[in-house]
């Protein structure tokens, strides 16, 4: 109940966003205009936006036939959530990565890259695995993937701006500076809302993973190997498409000093940590 409060309250945000951005743009009609776009973008948030964030990082879906023993894995450890089974998806990247995206466990989906398939041991990769189903579970993934969605549409919204100016009600030139901050100012509100959403969640699910898998080591190990691979590997996907890194267990655009600062991920030492402090009191 309490994510999808916050879900609303992030449509209601970038609703907001949006009307800001049309009125600065073309006065009391680019506001009308703009809402009913944001009203347009929430709906097909809500219903379609896993296929469009799927799309995005080229991801195809696998059954038991195409990817057994991976397919295997997550069924297993979806019963063992009690959760329906997921959609599953692989990703041609050589960046080890996953997610999981849909707007309820009873419409879920879940992804791995090759390079995670590749570079982890079968039980590491059942802890990353889980972690992506305790996002399921705790019905994090709604938020997640409107967000990304949401993201890449201001972003867009703020690119119209530059191509085309900023016009008032009666279609004169309005003031070139409010323009610029409009530009600069959208993508990083889209931002901030993100991290808002991002961060404590991703703690609750390395819990929740390790309860389902019931080893915080391996999810800890798999963590600290995604973290090194992933600093010198891109993933091609989400540099092409940046509002979608939230989704993933390690932020594949999360860096040092200022731009750490607008990472969406906590510190993977601190969630390697808890891990280690978890498998103590679980004597996993």
């Amino acid at each position: 109940m309490f994510n999808l409060m916050k879900t609303a309250v992030l449509m209601a945000a970038i609703t907001a966003l949006f009307m800001a951005v049309g009125q600065a743009l073309g006065g009391q009609q680019g506001m009308v205009l703009a809402l009913l776009v944001a009203v347009g973008m929430n709906f097909f948030s809500y219903w379609f936006s896993d296929k469009m964030v799927l799309k995005m990082v080229n991801a195809r879906e696998v059954d038991e036939t195409t990817a057994p023993g991976f397919y295997r894995m997550v069924k297993e450890l979806a019963q063992k959530a009690d959760l329906p089974m997921p959609r599953v998806y692989i990703i041609d990247e050589e960046a080890p990565n996953a997610f999981a995206t849909g707007r309820n466990p009873q419409h879920a989906a879940v992804a791995a890259t090759t390079g995670i398939m590749r570079v982890l041991s079968e039980r590491e990769l059942r802890g990353v695995m889980a972690h992506e189903l305790a996002h399921v579970k705790h019905r994090d993934i709604l938020i997640s993937t409107i967000s990304a969605t949401m993201a890449g549409a201001i972003s867009m919204l703020a690119n119209f701006a530059m191509l085309f100016g900023s016009r008032d009600s009666e279609g004169r030139p309005t003031n070139p500076i409010a323009t610029i901050a409009v530009m600069i100012l959208a993508p990083l509100a889209a931002s901030l809302i993100q991290m808002a959403i991002s961060r404590a969640r991703e703690f609750e699910a390395d819990r929740g993973g390790a309860e389902i898998s019931g080893d915080p080591r391996a999810l800890a190990s798999a963590l600290d190997k995604i973290n090194r691979y992933a600093r010198g590997i891109p993933l091609e996907a989400v540099e092409r498409h940046p509002e979608t890194a939230q989704m993933m267990i390690i932020n594949p655009l999360s860096g040092g000093g200022i731009r750490g600062l607008f990472s969406t991920h906590p510190a993977t030492e601190d969630r390697i940590e808890r891990l280690l402090t978890l498998a103590v009191q679980m004597r996993a």
